[in-house]
């Protein structure tokens, strides 16, 4: 063979072996294909064991389908709720005066959420009438019930006035502090949600977070009667003595009483500064929050600092302050919406409407009835989004959940 030849065959082995290269290189066309580790992938945050999953890309539109499966922990609320009608969500933002002999029939027509119950409610209750009582309404209940009672202790105690149910009324939280210290506040909130659980009941309404040092001033009585720091370790420690009790701690009266009037019987304007709020009355929420509160009540108050127009109830501006400047992320309730003075801002009808669209989740009220149409209204004209309403509800079933009410 002589050398032209040889020289041939090397030029024909190379050109082979770079055409197998660059056909290894092209990419391929097969949908089957591993994917570019690169390229846009779908994952799922809320857990951190959970894989990134690839998106698929359709050539034609340029659409992408995650192929992401839902977080397993909120599936089957969102079920719920997408199975829900909007009358049956509606009615699960309301937390109603108990009504009584209609009790039963009411909590079917208009779908609660649950009921409070007051001293006069249960004044001729025995333990097993009770018990029996708030049985009836859990079986009969599609969505289980939120019963509550304030049980704050001293001068507000629902169930622990009448002996049948509680050998003695609950203390009021200073002379607890004044006789045990924090030791004695823990012993008797662990007490207190025992007796509550007991009886079917899961909101004590309390702790009062509200700082108070001025005898003579409203809320005085019902506090630890501290300045800032005292009252956040009494929230502290009550907040973190309820968790895992099955009873749900519920901090009171944001934007904070301070020492101003009773609001019950009139609409208090507090005209002190932003910064004032927040470095005095804001710091046993914040405490709170921190320490895992469930749900937050909001007063009657105008807080001028904050919304000079509108009770603290109804105004966008507070709970927008509750939600994103101290960040909590639990069901936020109204104080009572039969207390005199609301009418001044909005009708009766129109007042459980005007709370929810301020972004309250939860409503105490006594007037449902002629409520919870106007609100189902609102949804169905789009004057009250779908998605708020959801929102709301997700975060009330979240609560009955975690107090042992839902299963999935």
């Amino acid at each position: 063979m002589n050398k032209q030849t040889l020289a041939s065959l090397g030029l024909l082995a190379l050109a082979l072996i770079v055409g197998v290269m660059i056909w290894f290189n092209q990419p391929s066309n097969d949908a089957t294909g591993p994917t570019d580790t690169s390229s846009t992938t779908s994952t799922e945050t809320t857990t951190s064991t959970t894989a990134t999953q690839p998106s698929t890309t359709r050539s034609s539109d340029n659409t992408t389908e995650s192929t992401t499966a839902p977080n397993e922990s909120t599936t089957w609320l969102d079920q719920k709720i997408a199975e829900m009608s909007i009358a049956e969500k509606v009615g699960q933002l309301f937390l109603v005066r108990y009504p009584g002999d209609t009790a039963l029939t009411d909590s079917q027509m208009y779908h609660l959420g649950g009921f409070l119950l007051f001293g006069q409610d249960v004044e001729n209750a025995t333990a097993e009438s009770l018990i029996t009582q708030i049985q009836t309404l859990q079986a009969n209940s599609e969505i289980p019930l939120l019963i509550g009672a304030d049980e704050e202790g001293g001068t507000v105690t629902r169930i622990s006035r009448n002996a049948n149910l509680v050998a003695s009324p609950f203390l009021a939280p200073q002379t607890l502090y004044q006789n045990g210290g924090w030791e004695a506040i823990t012993a008797d909130t662990k007490q207190k949600a025992e007796i509550l659980t007991n009886y079917g009941i899961q909101l004590g309404l309390f702790p009062v977070a509200d700082v108070s040092t001025d005898p003579n001033a409203f809320i005085y009585d019902r506090t630890i009667g501290l300045d800032a720091a005292g009252t956040s370790t009494f929230v502290e420690t009550v907040v973190k003595s309820l968790a895992g009790t099955g009873v749900a701690s519920t901090l009171k009266h944001f934007p904070g009483y301070g020492n101003n009037r009773d609001s019950h019987v009139e609409i208090v304007r507090d005209t002190r500064t932003l910064e004032e709020l927040r470095t005095n009355d804001f710091l046993p929420f914040e405490a709170g929050i921190k320490a895992g509160a469930d749900s937050i009540l909001v007063s009657h108050n105008i807080v001028t600092s904050i919304d000079d127009t509108q009770p603290a109830s109804l105004s966008p501006k507070v709970i927008q302050v509750l939600r994103e400047e101290l960040g909590f992320e639990g069901v936020i309730m109204t104080d009572d919406m039969d207390m005199l003075g609301l009418a001044d801002f909005t009708s009766q009808e129109q007042a459980g409407l005007t709370a929810l669209k301020a972004g309250n989740d939860l409503v105490l009220s006594s007037s449902y009835a002629s409520q919870i149409p106007v609100v189902i209204t609102a949804v169905e004209n789009g004057d009250y989004p779908e998605a708020d309403l959801d929102a709301s509800v997700r975060r009330i079933l979240t609560l009955k959940e975690s107090l042992g009410l839902l299963n999935e």
